[in-house]
């Protein structure tokens, strides 16, 4: 996943949304949002990485969720792990995000950032093995963490809350999503479907081509002649009940051929959690 939005405790009534864009390799094989059960039993809702296992997004029944992108190299190096397997590890495990953190060898994966919550106990970290203020320097054996508090945040390919124009661009979504009522979604929609690239003036620069970073600026990813883009959009959303929360997860999949892009509610593909 390349692009995420996520607010906690952010706005009255809206205890945790999420907004997503997953970039990947056309071919790499994925299956869509459903349910599945880990080897212990644990099961886990979102997409799954069919080629290693694990998953950019996942939320569990227990009210845990973890989400995932990498940080741009300008050189990529092989990794002993896959950067998946950190989602799922979340999930499965049972303690909170500093015991969790103390477990990771940051030196294993390939440049990632984590986010790790679990919901009823209002505790969230984010995770990174690059240096927040150099995020695309060479590997590094040191796990950066830091506790998130009620906020808004976004995440893109660099580091938490960088202030890229595509996460700057989704945040502003995000928190327009709260305040909009029934039609809540568009706003993410205008936003997790743009793809015109910025200015060459407001590229990020993080050690590739320019004509690299233009392709990649915009929030929805067209790269037909490198068989790679947005693959998925997501967003998670909840509704307060009378007892606990209804946690709806939206997933749009995306036809790489097709010029333009949306988040038809009926075309979504949904799973309903009760936390």
């Amino acid at each position: 996943m390349c692009l995420i939005a996520f607010a906690l405790n952010a706005h009255a009534g809206c205890p945790l949304r999420i907004a997503s864009n997953r970039d990947e390799f056309l071919d790499r094989p994925t299956a869509p949002l459903h349910r599945w059960t880990l080897a212990d039993g644990t099961e886990v809702v979102g997409g799954r990485d069919l080629r290693d296992g694990g998953t950019w997004l996942g939320l569990s029944p227990q009210g845990r969720v973890a989400m995932l992108t990498n940080v741009r190299q300008p050189v990529q190096e092989p990794a002993q792990r896959s950067r998946g397997e950190l989602v799922t590890r979340w999930l499965q495990c049972d303690g909170d995000p500093g015991r969790f953190a103390s477990s990771i060898d940051p030196s294993v994966y390939g440049a990632f950032n984590l986010v790790v919550g679990d919901f009823h106990a209002r505790a969230w970290h984010w995770l990174g093995n690059r240096d927040p203020g150099a995020p695309h320097s060479a590997r590094s054996s040191v796990l950066h963490q830091r506790v998130l508090g009620d906020g808004v945040y976004g995440l893109s390919n660099a580091s938490l809350d960088t202030p890229w124009p595509k996460t700057q661009r989704l945040k502003a979504a995000l928190v327009a999503s709260m305040t909009t009522g029934a039609d809540w979604l568009s706003p993410l929609s205008d936003v997790l479907t743009h793809d015109r690239p910025v200015p060459d003036q407001d590229l990020p620069h993080t050690g590739l081509p320019t004509d690299l970073e233009r392709s990649l600026s915009s929030p929805f990813v067209r790269m037909a002649d490198r068989a790679y883009g947005t693959r998925t959009s997501q967003v998670v959303s909840l509704q307060t009940l009378a007892q606990g929360f209804a946690v709806t997860v939206h997933e749009w999949t995306h036809d790489p051929a097709a010029t333009v892009s949306s988040l038809v509610p009926e075309h979504a593909r949904i799973e309903t959690l009760v936390w």
